[in-house]
């Protein structure tokens, strides 16, 4: 995200808790626990990746294992940058993490929302979209099954009656995506 740098910012957690680069009232940002933040309702850093083959963009279901929205839709991979690591290292790292292959990502659109994903807990992101494209035919997915429970590649025109006829079947974020940038005009 543009304006923001974690660059020479030390750790400030114990060892074993996951830090995620949070944004104070002034837009100035400190270390929070992952989990803490999703409790609080936080405003927090993210990124959102999507995968386009031609109009089709790659989907994932969550893991039912997750902390959250487990079992859900959801674009083809989100996260947290870790404190210190920059919103486009972590989008590159989740993807090869989640689904296991890399490919070069474009920093995209950026944008707001608060919402909340089930367990008491609260998305409140300020997220950085990033874009990449890829041929299915060659693509080689390896999703990780404590992460990833299933994908696939669906286009604007299939997947909006769907989420129009069921939408607890997707993550409350893509839902939100979904509204806002109808024809995935992200």
């Amino acid at each position: 995200m543009s304006g923001f740098s974690l660059t020479g910012v030390q750790r400030l957690a114990p060892v074993g808790e996951i830090m995620i680069p949070a944004l104070d009232e002034n837009g100035v940002l400190y270390p929070i626990e992952k989990l803490d933040a999703h409790a609080r309702a936080i405003p927090h850093l993210a990124v959102s990746v999507f995968v386009f083959d031609g109009d089709a963009m790659l989907l994932q279901r969550r893991a039912l294992t997750k902390y959250h929205c487990g079992g859900q839709w959801a674009n083809t991979c989100c996260t947290h940058p870790n404190w210190g690591e920059s919103l486009a290292a972590s989008a590159m790292r989740r993807v090869r993490e989640e689904l296991g292959f890399s490919i070069p990502l474009v920093e995209g659109r950026q944008v707001e929302y608060k919402a909340p994903v089930g367990k008491g807990l609260v998305e409140h992101e300020h997220v950085t979209f990033y874009v990449g494209w890829a041929d299915r035919a060659t693509l080689t997915i390896q999703p990780d099954p404590a992460e990833v429970m299933e994908t696939r590649w669906a286009t604007w025109k299939e997947l909006s009656p769907e989420m129009t006829l069921h939408p607890e079947r997707f993550a409350p974020w893509f839902r939100i995506y979904m509204h806002r940038f109808p024809g995935f005009a992200v």
